[in-house]
């Protein structure tokens, strides 16, 4: 392995900085020692969401008790696009994509939002934030979303901040293309999508959201799309008019 291109990367839960240890928990040590038969001495990637990405030597290769010592930094920590993904939970997998996605696309956080055709209440957020970081792992990203814990669409809509625009993605496709609507605000303006249910959301739901003070109603097509094609599309789309990567 060329160590000054580390093939592996790993998402730690510690401070970095120069010469600091880091534990790796048993899984992590299971993968670094047994499964990719890394020896002490063997460089890898790390980050942590905060410290950007640091060069760490396996200097403990111990399969169930793994430690790095952390170099050298070779990027710095990347601002995240001001837009978070709100999402009615699905199907597992269906789901398990969402987030996925959201963390490859880049969006600062993901709120799952439970609306009257919701088919799935029950969210294991271990689950969907370990995709996440697996997500940001294998796409080079050094910085993963925050995860929300599930709340109802009413309170989400009566606690709504001000300064950010909810992107309402209308099934009704009476509203203007999504590009052509967000393209009178400014690049860079706080924002947010919220993509419905399989069932659509309820009469009393669109209405309420068309009607939101902070709602902005958007077509993404002619098409119906699948929740979670229509949360790709949405995030895509947005990233292109309003800018990325803080610009």
């Amino acid at each position: 392995m060329n160590e000054t291109e580390p093939k592996i990367r790993l998402f730690i839960d510690a401070p970095l900085h120069e010469g600091a240890g880091i534990e790796l928990d048993r899984g992590q040590s299971n993968y670094l020692v047994t499964v990719m038969r890394l020896e002490a001495g063997a460089m890898i990637a790390v980050f942590n969401g905060r410290d950007g990405e640091w060069r760490a030597e396996l200097t403990d290769a111990h399969r169930k008790a793994a430690t790095l010592t952390a170099r050298d930094r070779r990027r710095g920590q990347e601002p995240l696009p001001d837009l978070h993904l709100l999402f009615a939970p699905i199907k597992k997998a269906r789901t398990d994509f969402i987030v996925e996605k959201a963390c490859e696309l880049g969006c600062a956080r993901v709120r799952p939002v439970i609306t009257r055709y919701t088919q799935s209440e029950r969210l294991k957020l271990d689950r969907l934030r370990a995709h996440m970081i697996e997500a940001a792992e294998q796409c080079g990203g050094v910085s993963v979303p925050d995860l929300d814990a599930a709340q109802s669409l009413g309170a989400v809509l009566a606690d709504w901040p001000q300064d950010r625009v909810l992107i309402f993605c209308d099934e009704a496709r009476t509203a203007p293309p999504m590009a052509d609507a967000l393209s009178a605000l400014p690049r860079g303006t706080p924002a947010a999508i919220l993509i419905g249910p399989e069932g659509g959301f309820s009469p009393e739901e669109a209405g309420h959201l068309r009607g939101h003070r902070a709602t902005l109603p958007v077509s993404l097509g002619p098409r119906i799309l699948r929740a979670d094609t229509a949360a790709v599309a949405a995030l895509a789309l947005a990233q292109s008019v309003l800018g990325d990567w803080g610009v």
